[in-house]
């Protein structure tokens, strides 16, 4: 995993902590590539971002979104400690979604469940669900109308004993999954560690 080089024990502390999201477990349907992460908001970052798509067909996707680890030893107040935890996840789904007045609460608790089965606790979290309906016009009609929903959150990685980026990596892969409408995996089946690009 990539950083900004600054050197010193903090550059060490990060560098052993994102090592850790490389063990992540991710279901096959999720592809992860680093990309570049942001310079200016903390001295550390990396970034990953995601694509879901069948196994049987690379083509089509069913979710994409970013992972975004932020380091800052001077503990930024609206952060809560010295670690932040950025996301992002879009999916399309199904036009009559488009009316749900729960769906923002439904898609909030996606993050929230997912974060709890897989053990990552999070503090001072902070986001927004968001719907996207588009109708086709002219050319475009054919399209008829489609419906997207876009979570967008934030969290501080709570932290006991070290850090474990890993579990927040595959809390959000979950939750990826599920905006995708991947069924659960069963009781007992494991995901293997995540297909990297």
């Amino acid at each position: 995993m990539g950083t900004r080089n600054l050197g010193g024990d903090a550059a060490t502390e990060f560098q052993r902590a994102t090592s850790d999201m490389a063990a992540a477990r991710m279901r096959p349907e999720v592809r992860l590539t680093e990309v570049p992460a942001p310079t200016r908001i903390a001295p550390y970052s990396v970034a990953l971002t995601a694509d879901v798509a069948r196994v049987t067909d690379d083509d089509d996707e069913l979710a994409s979104g970013r992972f975004v680890v932020l380091h800052d030893p001077s503990e930024p107040e609206a952060w809560g400690g010295a670690w932040r935890i950025v996301t992002f996840a879009r999916a399309e789904l199904e036009p009559e979604m488009a009316n749900d007045p729960m769906l923002g609460d439904v898609g909030w608790s996606w993050l929230t469940d997912s974060l709890h089965s897989c053990g990552a606790r999070a503090v001072a979290e902070a986001g927004t669900v968001t719907r996207v309906v588009s109708q086709g016009y002219g050319g475009l009609a054919e399209n008829g109308t489609t419906v997207e929903m876009e979570v967008r959150a934030s969290w501080t990685p709570a932290i006991s004993v070290g850090i474990n980026l890993r579990t927040h990596l595959e809390a959000w892969g979950t939750m990826l999954c599920t905006i995708a409408g991947l069924p659960p995996l069963p009781d007992g089946v494991i995901a293997l560690p995540g297909q990297r690009r």
